[in-house]
This record gives C-alpha cells, sequence and structure tokens, in this order.
C-alpha cells in the first residue's frame, strides 16, 4: 500500500526541533544554500533555529564557482559562519575546458579571510565510474590541495567508494596540516588509519541509520580529539526524520547518539567537538 497524501506532504516539512545540547557545537559541514532552495526561508532564519538548539556555528560548504562565492558572502555577512569552497569532484570532469578557469575562482576566494577550508574535494567513483572521469578527478583534487596548502587552509574531503585512491593523492601531493575527512565512509580500521596521521573526522546523520553500524564504530575508535559532527544538510537527515528535509538545528541528534554509543558524557563531548572544529578553522 502506497503512502497516503498527508504522509507525503509531512515528509516534505522540516521536523520538529530536539533539545538543545548543553554546549553549544558547530555544524562542520552544511549547504544552507540548497536548504533555502529545498524549504525555504533565509540564512537568518536557519541560523538562528540552529543556534535555539546548541549549534551556534556552521561551515557553509560550496561545490561549485556560484555557490562557493555565496558561501563566501555569507560568511562576511554573519560572524557564525565560515566558508569551505571547491568544485565537487563529481562536477569537475563536466567542466571540461572551464576547469582552469573554475580553479581560478576557488583560488581566488580562498584568499578571503573569512574561507577557512578547501572543499568539499576529493574523489567520488560512485557517481562518476568512467577512468577519464577519474582521471580529471584526481588532477581536480591534487590542484585543490595544493590551493589549501598556498592559502594555509584545512582541506575538507569527500570521500564516496575511493579510500585508498585519496589516500594515494594524499600521499603523492602531501596532505595540508588540517585534514577533515566529510561525512566520513569507512569503517573502524579506517578511522584507525586516519587517527594515525591527525587527520579529522566528521560524522553526519547517516550514522544514526539502523545499518550504520560501520559507521558507530568508526567514531567509537576515533580519538576524541579528532572527531567532528555535521548534517551535510539538506541531504542524510538523522533518525528518527530519515527522509525529511535536514538542517543544521539537527545536528543534536547525531551528537546524542555519538555521546551514547561512546558511553561519553553529552557536554564533554559537546565541547571537545567545539574545540576540535576551532583547531582545525580558527574562531568564528
Amino acid at each position: 500500500m502506497g503512502k497516503s497524501k498527508s504522509q507525503l506532504e509531512r515528509e516534505k516539512q522540516p521536523p520538529e526541533p530536539p533539545a538543545a545540547l548543553p554546549v553549544a557545537v558547530p555544524d562542520n559541514h552544511t549547504h544552507l544554500d540548497i536548504v533555502i532552495d529545498w524549504i525555504g526561508g533565509t540564512p537568518t532564519e536557519h541560523l538562528d533555529a540552529a543556534e535555539a538548539v546548541g549549534v551556534d556555528r556552521i561551515v557553509q560548504v560550496g561545490t561549485d564557482a556560484e555557490s562557493s562565492r555565496w558561501a563566501a558572502r555569507l560568511a562576511a555577512a554573519d560572524r557564525r559562519v565560515l566558508a569551505a569552497v571547491a568544485l565537487h569532484p563529481n562536477d569537475a570532469p563536466r567542466l571540461g575546458a572551464g576547469l582552469d578557469d573554475a580553479l581560478a575562482v576557488i583560488d581566488e576566494l580562498a584568499a578571503q579571510p573569512r574561507v577557512r577550508a578547501v572543499g568539499e574535494t576529493g574523489l567520488d567513483f560512485f557517481r562518476t565510474r568512467e577512468d577519464d572521469g577519474h582521471r580529471v578527478q584526481r588532477e581536480s583534487f591534487a590542484r585543490h590541495i595544493d590551493i589549501a596548502k598556498r592559502h594555509g587552509l584545512a582541506l575538507m574531503i569527500h570521500d564516496r567508494d575511493a579510500h585508498q585512491a585519496v589516500f594515494d593523492v594524499l600521499d603523492a601531493e602531501g596532505a595540508p596540516e588540517q585534514v577533515v575527512f566529510h561525512c566520513f565512509s569507512g569503517d573502524a580500521d579506517m578511522a584507525r588509519y586516519c587517527a594515525d596521521r591527525g587527520w579529522y573526522l566528521s560524522f553526519a546523520g547517516n550514522s544514526t541509520f539502523n545499518a550504520s553500524t560501520p559507521l558507530r564504530e568508526a567514531y567509537c575508535a576515533a580519538p576524541r580529539e579528532l572527531l567532528l559532527a555535521e548534517t551535510d544538510a539538506p541531504f542524510l537527515t538523522p533518525m528518527p526524520h530519515r527522509g525529511r528535509p535536514n538542517g543544521p538545528y539537527l545536528t543534536p541528534l547525531t551528537v546524542e547518539r555519538m555521546a551514547a554509543e561512546r558511553g561519553e558524557d553529552l557536554a564533554e563531548l559537546c565541547q571537545a567537538l567545539s574545540d576540535n572544529a576551532e583547531r582545525v578553522y580558527g574562531g568564528w
């Protein structure tokens, strides 16, 4: 039996706010531009809703030249926002001869004082499957690494079905001082591998899904000083609201589950997540 009209309409609506966290944390990775496109509202309204439940800072992430410019403008306008700028790995092969010009935009934006990360960049062998696309992704990733190092910024990595290839590029190019695996998608062994190199692991709402035991094992295996939390909003809405629109204000659901699985005091974990983000990006 299919879903009723009322059920379908409900799934389009943002979930109710969760309980506020005892210590404020940042949403390490979000796409407010897409959230607004999906459900409306203004950046200020979404930031206020997040702050009301203890998510008082965000990193707004670009995925192409246009959204990276948007991220940089928002960060300049609101002290609760820092920006990350990049070309998404799936988009890089589609740019063709325009890749150089798009990377030049990212390089220019990376010089702005409230742009604190280059990302999301990396490799995605799930959506991009052809060898030539992989080659362009590797080239784009390497050039993003260079931008991050020249500007002294963190590198925010998108890694989907490409773990070893990501490591190979990082080894070949030399990783920046601060590396964040956004929406960490590996297991406990990969978490330990990253931790041995001092790389940060950021966990999103998919870590709360019933089938995501490997992700929970990963954040339990990682040292607390390398953990971050994110929404990747409007995607990956945490349980019990999976399938409905996500927003930075739902970060507490992922953080609460992380604390429970790790057997840690929620306030202490929140403080660690906040401190870790400040080490990676500097103060907001």
